[in-house]
């Protein structure tokens, strides 16, 4: 079972989950990074450009999904450098800090609340992330393209990518690509019909949302929806 909910950290969700299956899971590409608790472990789930599946046998995870943008202020860590990688939080930051961040967390009534406190804890150190990042996610999730937001924001096309590789883990491109594949599959879920949620998310037509879709999910519209009850 899957549930998440509001962080006290502005622009982020606690979440936990417990497969109830025997496969393993499909997470799909959102734009954002994690703080991973699981069997006592600390990760850093980094930016996906494709579904990452999950293996092993069903256990219990705990996370805290950042928003787009806002990790690697946290981390200190740019996030190409962890695009599509899961890893320890021991690579990352010096193992003696790690083990006491891991018992506290550990420690705690509940890891998601564990990890809650200690992502507060970190940002109330750190400066907190470039204002402008905000509004390049928000002016590609409007669906503008990347040369009229990088316009808008008063950036030339190559200073809008660098900065893009160093908070999202990809270029702009990409990042707009996986932002409108969001807006899609939450107009698809709550039943509005493909050929109007490919026309209400910018997509040329139905086709074109389940090419995309496939692409970055690796399943066709319509089975990613039933997979996700």
């Amino acid at each position: 079972m899957y549930s998440e909910r509001a962080s006290r950290l502005t622009g982020a969700v606690v979440w936990t989950n417990t497969p109830s299956g025997t496969e393993g899971g499909r997470v799909l590409p959102d734009g954002c990074m994690d703080l991973l608790w699981h069997e006592g472990r600390l990760l850093v789930a980094g930016p996906d450009t494709r579904a990452h599946l999950t293996e092993g046998p069903p256990s219990t995870w705990a996370g805290i999904r950042f928003g787009p943008g806002t990790a690697p202020a946290l981390l200190g860590v740019p996030a190409h450098e962890l695009r599509d990688r899961r890893v320890d939080l021991a690579d990352l930051w010096p193992a003696a800090d790690v083990r006491r961040m891991t018992a506290r967390v550990n420690a705690a009534d509940d890891p998601a609340r564990g990890l809650e406190d200690l992502a507060l804890r970190r940002a109330a150190e750190t400066t907190p992330p470039d204002p402008v990042l905000g509004r390049i996610v928000t002016a590609l999730d409007a669906g503008r393209p990347v040369a009229a937001a990088a316009d808008g924001l008063g950036l030339s096309a190559r200073q809008l990518h660098r900065r893009s590789l160093a908070a999202f883990g990809y270029g702009p491109k990409t990042l707009a690509r996986i932002l409108r594949l969001r807006r899609a599959l939450a107009l698809a879920r709550s039943g509005t019909p493909f050929a109007e949620t490919a026309a209400r998310t910018g997509y040329a037509d139905q086709a074109h949302l389940s090419r995309e879709v496939r692409d970055l999910t690796g399943l066709p519209l319509g089975e990613l929806l039933a997979a996700r009850g």
